[in-house]
């Protein structure tokens, strides 16, 4: 099975090779502090900024890409997993995991301000949100505990099974113009649906950690593993009418792709982190 598996992957990233999404125009490895192994934990809106956290999501500094300065946000668990961004780019919403004497794990959740370097406590405590959310937007996605998709739409939550109730939903998202929402089902692939979980699409079997580059265009990482390790990891793009493209080859081993018009960060699985300008 995993020898198919492997195959299966293989000819996947043999037939993307053929079609073009983007045009690359450079990539550069960022000049980052070496005493930790880097991932990308989120990209500001306007482009001018990375967050980024160590491999297991403990810790968040703010990277500019201006000045290539970095300033620590939290030092904490948990603080890497899933951050939320404002649209404008100046306020950043995250979590601060917790252990309690019940040994269950929790979550305090923080909202930090670029401009006063300062943060207000959101909620204390929660052990319902895998991923944050902003409150305030009209449609947003979440996955909860139970590894379930729910929709927050104008300040009421619905759970959607698009794909049927006895699956694992992880890294969704809702499009930039707000009608669809992107999502990846453990085992089966990537999927597209609409704000009601029907006109389900597929995007992609080998899409993993996939994000929006706009409202037609998706990037995510097609990896392999031997059942322990990683072994290969490409940076790829699909478009909705079934365009797609490798944009990192699988040697280079990029890992977990975030985007903004023009740009797309990553990392690799020796902590490094890049930046490509594409159009």
């Amino acid at each position: 099975m995993k020898k198919t598996f492997l195959l299966i992957a293989a000819g996947l990233i043999a037939m993307l090779a053929h079609a073009q999404i983007f045009q690359i125009v450079s990539t550069q490895q960022l000049p980052t502090p070496k005493e930790t192994e880097w991932k990308v934990a989120g990209f500001s809106p306007v482009g001018d900024y990375l967050l980024l956290t160590d491999d297991g999501n403990s810790g968040l500094v703010h990277y500019d890409l201006g000045t290539q300065a970095v300033t620590p946000i939290s030092a904490a668990i948990g603080a890497g997993y899933n951050v939320s961004i404002s649209s404008d780019g100046q306020h950043i919403v995250y979590r601060e995991v917790t252990i309690g004497d019940d040994k269950l794990v929790r979550s305090n959740i923080y909202k930090h301000s670029l401009a006063t370097n300062q943060r207000v406590v959101q909620a204390l405590a929660q052990r319902d949100m895998v991923n944050l959310v902003d409150k305030s937007a009209n449609y947003s996605v979440a996955i909860n505990e139970d590894l379930q998709l729910v929709l927050n739409r104008n300040g009421k939550s619905i759970v959607l099974t698009p794909n049927g109730e006895d699956l694992t939903y992880s890294w969704a998202s809702v499009s930039p113009d707000g009608s669809k929402i992107l999502y990846y089902v453990g085992g089966v692939g990537c999927f597209v649906c609409d704000l009601y979980g029907k006109s389900v699409q597929k995007i992609a079997s080998h899409c993993r950690a996939p994000k929006w580059y706009d409202n037609h265009t998706i990037i995510g990482m097609a990896d392999e593993d031997d059942g322990t390790y990683m072994t290969a990891s490409a940076i790829v793009a699909y478009t909705l009418d079934g365009k797609s493209q490798i944009l990192i080859n699988k040697e280079q081993m990029a890992i977990y792709p975030y985007a903004v018009e023009g740009k797309i960060a990553f990392s690799n699985a020796a902590g490094e982190v890049f930046l490509m300008q594409v159009k």
